[in-house]
């Protein structure tokens, strides 16, 4: 146990030394008890930081896209909220590290293409 707490402060620490206090974007990845899907998927959009939620198939039950200040945001509101609410039985974080397109706009330019506007 104290091996696998060990492990998880370290990767904590590599985490909030790689984010810092920039803004931090996630997908959160919820496995739920089926009967409560909608119940969670609407709590879990009652939250400001809470951009979108999809209920999907697969091994994921429900999808959550968030946006906090810092790391250390997104780690309170997966202790203190999510893993609260009635109904989730996994939850699976996917850190954001570079967005190329969101909402239908690119967000970075595409490297120019070898030849182009030659000719």
């Amino acid at each position: 146990m104290q091996v696998q707490q060990k492990e998880k402060s370290e990767y904590e620490v590599v985490m909030s030394d790689y984010y810092g206090d920039d803004q931090v974007t996630a997908l959160i990845n919820l496995k739920i008890d089926t009967k409560e899907a909608d119940a969670v998927a609407e709590r879990i959009s009652e939250y400001d930081v809470v951009e979108d939620v999809f209920l999907v198939t697969g091994d994921t039950d429900v999808v959550a896209k968030v946006k906090f200040q810092n790391y250390n945001q997104l780690k309170r509101f997966l202790i203190e909220k999510v893993a609260n609410i009635q109904g989730v039985k996994e939850i699976r974080t996917l850190m954001v590290v570079m967005t190329f397109k969101e909402r239908g706009e690119l967000k970075i330019e595409a490297p120019a293409e070898a030849g182009a506007g030659e000719g």
